[in-house]
Order: structure tokens, then C-alpha cells, then sequence
């Protein structure tokens, strides 16, 4: 599979910011889903986790070698940093925006654009539920 434009929905989420933090992302070639991601990535902020789902994303669209690529995120400040329109302050974040902008560089044609979190839930619920389940580990051993 080769897809060479693709859209991909992501949300980073964090209980208790920083808290315990997850992923998600969801890849689409011509509105089909063909991949996911639900990751647990540890304690960290919601931002964090924000800017850690648009480098899996990315990473996942040039290993797919996709050519053109549209993120939607629910992130109002991921969205702005990443066209330019707010600057990024917190220390935390300028390495994961600075590797964001090298990923972006691989591809012939990118967009961001910010969605209202109602058209994001498919990937909210794969970043909540990546945290769930690190907690199911935790208490059970599973």
C-alpha cells in the first residue's frame, strides 16, 4: 500500500497534566481508516502528548511514503505553533516542534488544520483508552 495523499486524525491526552499521557492517531487513505495508533508514553503534560501524536503520525505517513499529508487536530496551540501564528515558549516543547518541523520537510505537501473535538473522537478515545489500559497493567499485571 502506497497511499500518496493521506489524512490522519491525532489527540494527545493527559490525566492530571502532567499526568499519566497516551496517544492517538488515525491514518486514512481516501476516508478508508488503514492504520491506527494507541500509545501509553508515560507521565508527561497534555501538550506533550499533543506534539508526541503528530510525530507518530508523521513518522507512520513517510513510512507509508505518502507525498501529501493533512493532520486535523483538536489542539488550537499544536495547530498555530505549527503554521507559525503562535510562538512556542515552554522549553518543554521547542525540541518536539523543531523534530516536527524536520518530519514536515519530507513532504511535498502538508496541512494542519484544527477541528472541533466532536469531529475527533475516534482518535480521543484511542489516546484515553491507551491510558486505561497502562492502568489495567499497573493494577493487574496484564
Amino acid at each position: 500500500m502506497n497511499p500518496k495523499k493521506i489524512e490522519i486524525f491525532i489527540d494527545g491526552a493527559s490525566i492530571g497534566n502532567p499526568g499519566p499521557a497516551g496517544i492517538g492517531v488515525i491514518v486514512c487513505d481516501n476516508g478508508r481508516m488503514i492504520r491506527n495508533i494507541s500509545k501509553f508514553i508515560g507521565e508527561t503534560s497534555n501538550n506533550v502528548a499533543e506534539y508526541t501524536a503528530l510525530i507518530y503520525a508523521l513518522q507512520e505517513a513517510l513510512i507509508l511514503r505518502s507525498t501529501n499529508v493533512v493532520i486535523n487536530t483538536d489542539s488550537q496551540l499544536l495547530a498555530n505553533q505549527i503554521i507559525g501564528t503562535y510562538k512556542v515558549k515552554n522549553s518543554h516543547l521547542k525540541p518536539l516542534h523543531e523534530q516536527v518541523k524536520h518530519l514536515i520537510s519530507g513532504f511535498k505537501d502538508f496541512q494542519i488544520k484544527y477541528i472541533p473535538r466532536t469531529e475527533n473522537k475516534g482518535a480521543d478515545k484511542l489516546a484515553s483508552q491507551a491510558i486505561k489500559d497502562s492502568k489495567k497493567q499497573l493494577l493487574f499485571g496484564i
